[in-house]
């Protein structure tokens, strides 16, 4: 299919789902009763997801979320977040957006605050604020060929001054059931957009339809099945991967269905949330720091080629020493300052391309000739 037709097909269906519920559009899931109970029915009638991303959020964080839809996650992440917090829901139809953006005061009058806006935009193109073109489109309509790229050169123009998601301004970016309607071509674009509005240290949490194999070109074609959450599906191994081409680290399933949503013609479709980090990006300095793998796995790979045998002290760059000491890795290794702390100011590059040990004198000094007497015990107790 052409985006064009894919993007109409899924439009066009989800604004009917708007107005009226529709029961194959989404997977049974269990959401927290407490958060639901502040949220109109209307909403909950008309959400479509297969996961829940929001209960992997912590109070104070900005959110953001891909395909919100009518508001059920934004509405969930607003109380989880709390008044400190931020939810920005991005969806493309306006019958989705009318819905979620007339419930947003009356969700926000029953918690007692208001912390959550929508905007109109593509989820594979959140530079461009859907909204503001079509403000400045009206003053300016396209009616011939040099109209028409004039029209393209100010969406370009917006994308950069006045952007819908900021570069680095967001802690968490959820979406839900949602990043497989966006046609094959544009997936790329899409994980780049995400990584691009993360702040760096923070995280995607995405619950989406993956398929156990590739989705043959015949069901790709078929507008009911791409509207249907089945023809974008990438495949588990292929959505994972989506997220490290992109510059993600940390990249890790959180929930994976043991039963398949649907099966289409022996191929099975379920619901995965995954988590995935962006903090890789910025230079490499050696600090002569060192870190332990300690199992229970004989070695282990990274996610920049760095191979790590059990129990073997390795040398390692300040960024990735610090990124190890964060969750999820920081319970597998042990961390080794060395004796003599190196500035960061005098730090020199380090070649991240290898994997090198660090021997125990890198760390402790050249010149580093300490003896020590067994008068206490390990735990500084005595020993005898």
């Amino acid at each position: 299919m052409s985006t064009i037709n894919a993007e109409s097909e899924v439009r066009k269906r989800y604004a009917a789902g708007a107005k009226a519920a529709e029961a194959r559009l989404c997977c049974p899931v269990e959401y927290n009763t407490e958060y639901l109970k502040v949220i109109p029915q209307e909403v909950i009638e008309r959400d479509y997801g297969c996961g829940d991303p929001s209960k992997y959020l912590r109070k104070g964080e900005i959110v953001l979320d891909l395909g919100s839809g009518t508001g059920k996650i934004c509405f969930i992440a607003a109380q989880v977040v709390g008044p400190a917090g931020k939810v920005i829901g991005v969806d493309m139809t306006d019958e989705m957006l009318a819905v979620a953006r007339t419930n947003a005061p009356i969700v926000a009058e029953r918690i007692g605050y208001s912390n959550v806006e929508f905007r109109k935009g593509r989820i594979q193109d959140l530079g461009l604020d859907v909204d503001l073109l079509d403000a400045e489109l009206k003053k300016r309509p396209i009616s011939d060929a040099a109209s028409f790229l004039a029209a393209d050169e100010l969406a370009q123009e917006l994308r950069v001054k006045s952007p819908l998601i900021a570069n680095d301004s967001i802690d968490v970016v959820v979406s839900n059931c949602v990043l497989n309607l966006v046609e094959a071509h544009a997936k790329r674009q899409l994980f780049e957009e995400i990584l691009r509005v993360l702040r760096l240290g923070g995280r995607a949490v995405i619950s989406d339809i993956v398929s156990d194999e590739e989705v043959p070109g015949h069901l790709q074609d078929d507008p009911e099945l791409w509207s249907g959450c089945i023809s974008g599906a990438l495949t588990e191994e292929g959505f994972l991967g989506a997220f490290a081409a992109a510059g993600f680290y940390g990249v890790q399933i959180l929930n994976r269905d043991d039963q398949p949503w649907q099966t289409v013609e022996g191929i099975e479709f379920r619901s995965v949330t995954i988590e995935a980090f962006k903090g890789k990006q910025g230079p490499c300095v050696e600090r002569n720091q060192a870190v332990i793998y300690k199992g229970p796995f004989k070695e282990v790979l990274d996610d920049d080629n760095h191979r790590m045998e059990r129990g073997k002290r390795y040398a390692v760059c300040d960024k990735t020493y610090n990124i190890y000491r964060k969750v999820p890795y920081s319970a597998s290794f042990e961390f080794i300052e060395p004796l003599t702390p190196i500035p960061e100011e005098e730090a020199k590059p380090f070649d991240c391309s290898r994997t090198s040990l660090r021997h125990p004198r890198e760390t402790k000094g050249q010149d580093y000739n300490v003896t020590t007497d067994a008068s206490q015990c390990c735990d500084g107790g005595t020993c005898c």
